[in-house]
């Protein structure tokens, strides 16, 4: 899987230097280095993005700000990503990488409880939103979002394959995380609101659209 992982990302546009950069400091600064999109979702947050060609954008879950950096490349100009990150601690690190990163007037950073936040903010008419922040709360992120997406509008959650957990026959009580993904793919396969597929790619990403 490595030598095509490497096939891949050797066959698609490249990251670019400054996202390079964030990817390394992020595997050798924060712990769980490896809940960064990376090079190759990356690339395809930006390539959505400028298919789906949203005025309003929603990410929950800013974590270090690769995955931002990537859907504010495919913003067209007057466009607006606000991206949430519930733990404070993370400031310190995602802020200045953001605002070196020449898209500070499309993104707009906010820290705190995205499920508080964005009914505070009033937002709606939602055209885009990322869902990567904890998966215990997948189900709540979605009926938070769906009525204040736009008709049409896309919603995409990530790690919904969860390192292959989803299709284990039996699930520890105790593994939260794997439960939620688990309760929020079966609820969704039978959501009549949406439609909606799975990519197979990297942890699996799920896009949904509102109909």
């Amino acid at each position: 899987m490595d030598k095509l992982d490497e096939y891949i990302r050797s066959h698609i546009d490249p990251e670019g230097d400054y996202l390079h950069r964030l990817w390394r400091d992020t595997q050798l600064r924060l712990s769980y280095g490896q809940m960064a999109s990376g090079h190759v979702q990356g690339r395809l947050l930006k390539m959505f993005t400028q298919m789906i060609r949203p005025r309003l954008v929603v990410e929950l879950g800013t974590f270090s700000g690769y995955s931002a950096l990537c859907i504010a490349e495919g913003l067209e100009p007057g466009a607006v990503l606000h991206t949430f990150e519930v733990y404070d601690e993370q400031e310190d690190f995602t802020r200045p990488w953001i605002e070196g990163s020449g898209y500070t007037d499309r993104i707009q950073l906010h820290i705190g409880d995205a499920l508080d936040l964005i009914p505070e903010m009033g937002l709606s008419d939602i055209d885009m939103a990322f869902i990567d922040a904890d998966k215990r709360h997948y189900m709540d992120f979605y009926e938070m979002l769906l009525p204040r997406m736009r008709q049409g509008g896309f919603i995409l959650a990530d790690n919904t394959l969860w390192y292959g957990h989803v299709v284990e026959d039996s699930t520890r009580e105790s593994d939260l995380q794997t439960l939620g993904i688990k309760r929020f793919n079966d609820f969704l396969a039978k959501d009549q609101r949406v439609e909606k597929v799975i990519v197979p790619v990297r942890d699996g990403l799920t896009l949904i659209r509102k109909l």
